[in-house]
């Protein structure tokens, strides 16, 4: 299963979303890896506590090895232990941002699809981190995918912008990827108490949108889970937003 989360909006929570699900699937005994695509690094840094130059070669490498293009010789892609059992990271770096224009001009778009048919030999679920833009490494990762999930932080400008995402997911599918499936819209950061939040769930449920039915809240410990570098499932088990991952990637599972 190749899982990606994307959203053009920034600050929805997709790096907490992939990270947390990736950890909770390794958890559970499931071979998981996880690709960062984001060129800030975020879930890089989430699940192995480096940073900046102290980054292992990872997947800009890959795309780098692409570019070079030697005849003959398949591009390999640099695979990190994390300190979380079954739980496997391909890093992120700065150096993507300057890699895109240059992956775009060649028409390189498929590489990542057939680097993951490789990988799924080795890893029963797969998880991409996207960047909050449909570029060159967001339209690589959904060509290679098979589920997307979509975060919506209960916000009016979110909710604007998820018509126009879904229509554009339907259009590279019926051009590049006629299995990509959209799994659901994660609703996260939400406040039940908050009337606003709850209006807009309600409009997006009233308009049949396929929004998945475990909300995650929002709550500090996902800051202080950032902080040190350490997923819910194993910095705080029996948290009240642990639990909501936890069940969120039980109907995921029990849906396939």
């Amino acid at each position: 299963m190749r899982r990606v989360v994307f959203n053009q909006k920034g600050g929805v929570g997709k790096s907490s979303i992939a990270c947390n699900l990736a950890a909770v699937s390794a958890a559970q005994g499931y071979r998981t890896l996880l690709i960062d695509l984001d060129s800030q690094a975020n879930s890089t840094h989430y699940l192995s506590g480096l940073s900046g130059d102290a980054i292992p070669l990872g997947i800009a490498d890959f795309f780098k090895q692409v570019l070079a293009g030697s005849a003959g010789k398949k591009p390999r892609v640099s695979v990190q232990h994390t300190p979380f059992a079954n739980l496997d990271l391909v890093t992120a770096s700065a150096e993507l941002a300057d890699l895109q224009p240059k992956l775009e001009a060649k028409h390189k778009i498929n590489k990542l699809r057939k680097l993951l048919e490789e990988l799924s030999e080795d890893y029963e679920r797969i998880y991409l981190d996207t960047p909050p833009a449909l570029n060159f490494y967001t339209v690589s990762a959904l060509i290679a995918a098979d589920r997307v999930l979509i975060p919506f932080d209960c916000d009016s400008f979110s909710r604007q912008a998820l018509y126009g995402l879904l229509a554009e997911i339907d259009e590279l599918r019926e051009d590049h990827n006629e299995d990509l499936e959209v799994e659901g819209i994660v609703v996260n950061q939400f406040q039940p108490r908050a009337a606003l939040p709850q209006q807009l769930l309600d409009e997006l449920l009233a308009e049949q949108l396929p929004v998945l039915p475990v909300y995650l809240g929002a709550s500090v410990k996902m800051r202080e889970s950032h902080q040190a570098c350490t997923p819910l499932i194993h910095l705080d088990p029996r948290h009240k937003l642990t639990r909501q991952f936890v069940e969120l990637h039980e109907y995921l599972e029990n849906a396939d």
